[in-house]
């Protein structure tokens, strides 16, 4: 502020306000100047312009995602475990359901194995009946 920069300068603040004011001006506006020129060449360098620029792509793509952004803890196994676990989850479904038809499959092999079985065993029958009856 003024007032500051004018107790800094007591001794020139009072013998000449106007110039103290003056050189107050001049001094905030090189350094104004000078702070808008570090700016634009830490921008230059590190590529700032298009780094904001995707950053506020993500925000905006943010805004539309309807589940929570993922948060690191600082804990790995915690990290990983929030990750992975709903797609543990709907594995274990999708593996679930695999099964049961595979069993479905099983039993309507098993079915078919035993009444195979037991056209045999008819047959059999059949054959040494025919074959007593030959004899």
């Amino acid at each position: 502020s003024y007032q500051r920069f004018a107790s800094c300068y007591h001794g020139l603040y009072r013998l000449r306000p106007e110039v103290t004011r003056s050189i107050y001006e001049q001094f905030v506006s090189q350094l104004q100047a000078s702070v808008k020129e570090e700016i634009q060449e830490v921008k230059k360098e590190g590529n700032l312009e298009e780094l904001f620029n995707s950053l506020d792509k993500i925000v905006e793509e943010a805004k539309n995602q309807e589940e929570p952004a993922w948060r690191p803890s600082g804990i790995p196994e915690e990290d990983i475990r929030s990750a992975v676990v709903p797609y543990l989850l709907k594995h274990r479904s999708y593996l679930r359901k695999v099964l049961k038809e595979k069993e479905e499959e099983n039993r309507k092999a098993a079915e078919s194995v035993l009444a195979g079985r037991d056209q045999i065993a008819k047959l059999q029958q059949l054959i040494q009946a025919r074959r007593q009856a030959w004899q």
